[in-house]
């Protein structure tokens, strides 16, 4: 999703929560305080210049089409709104591992049990994924940011939407080939009808894979899709004002608390999981 922002005001605090605490409160607008002494020449050179990092330049627009240009854009915003939703279920489904029995295994048996299951998972997960991939790749590419001229919170932002985009690239590979299709062993690959038990013998198969790729997956995706959704909003001018995006900037945050949380416990209960254990069917 695309870091475009309506209007732009910066985020002058001194950095000391580290980029993501930037990032994170960007979503409000928060600013400090201001001083109404007459502006000295610095500031007023400042008025001039962009605090938000450029996604794509503009002068790069016709080597597609300004219309087209247009439209392809919007296309990456809607796309990665499907995808984000469908996240969210993942995430909330994945979260169901701590309740131990067999409810995490009756959400499997429900979705693997929809009419059509190929189609519908073509249309709604990876073709939105990989257009939104091919055309966030383009954006990297071409954007030019400029967070080390002018570090403020919506410029870490963009930044950070770049890097958790090359990082959930990676993980979304490892993750969708290594369950889905097996290409990384049998021990890694999902079995839709032992879901519990190859659940735990997937992260139990490597610590690296269970304290190192998921936690850094989970907390790129969370923030990727938080960040996207509110800039998402203003890229179809649904928060214009700055009081708007700030109040859509709280629900992000409780939309990246909520999704981190599930992911984290998801991993947890995982990881503690006994593998190649079945579990016996909670009795109703």
């Amino acid at each position: 999703m695309t870091q475009s922002v309506a209007r732009t005001h910066s985020c002058r605090f001194v950095w000391i929560g580290g980029p993501i605490c930037c990032g994170v409160l960007s979503w409000f607008g928060t600013t400090p305080p201001r001083s109404y002494n007459a502006p000295s020449r610095f500031a007023k050179g400042l008025r001039t210049v962009s605090t938000i990092a450029t996604t794509a330049p503009h002068d790069t627009a016709p080597l597609i089409g300004g219309h087209q240009h247009f439209l392809l854009r919007r296309l990456h915003s809607l796309t990665g709104i499907v995808f984000g939703g469908y996240l969210i279920i993942h995430l909330l489904v994945n979260a169901t591992i701590a309740q131990g029995g067999a409810v995490y295994q009756t959400q499997v048996n429900k979705i693997h049990d929809l009419p059509f299951l190929p189609v519908i998972e073509w249309t709604f997960i990876y073709i939105p994924i990989i257009y939104h991939t091919i055309y966030g790749i383009w954006i990297t590419l071409t954007g030019q940011p400029n967070v080390n001229s002018y570090p403020y919170g919506k410029n870490w932002a963009y930044t950070l939407q770049r890097i958790s985009a090359i990082i959930i690239v990676f993980f979304i590979l490892f993750h969708v080939l290594s369950l889905k299709y097996g290409l990384f062993g049998k021990n890694l690959s999902f079995d839709p009808h032992r879901a519990l038990p190859t659940v735990g013998t997937h992260l139990d198969t490597s610590t690296f894979i269970a304290y190192f790729v998921y936690p850094i997956g989970i907390l790129a995706s969370c923030y990727h899709l938080a960040n996207g959704f509110w800039t998402a909003a203003i890229t179809w001018g649904l928060t214009v004002s700055r009081q708007a995006q700030r109040r859509w900037g709280a629900v992000c945050t409780g939309l990246f608390v909520l999704t981190f949380v599930a992911g984290i416990v998801a991993l947890v209960a995982g990881i503690n999981l006994q593998p190649n254990v079945d579990v016996p069917p909670v009795q109703p």
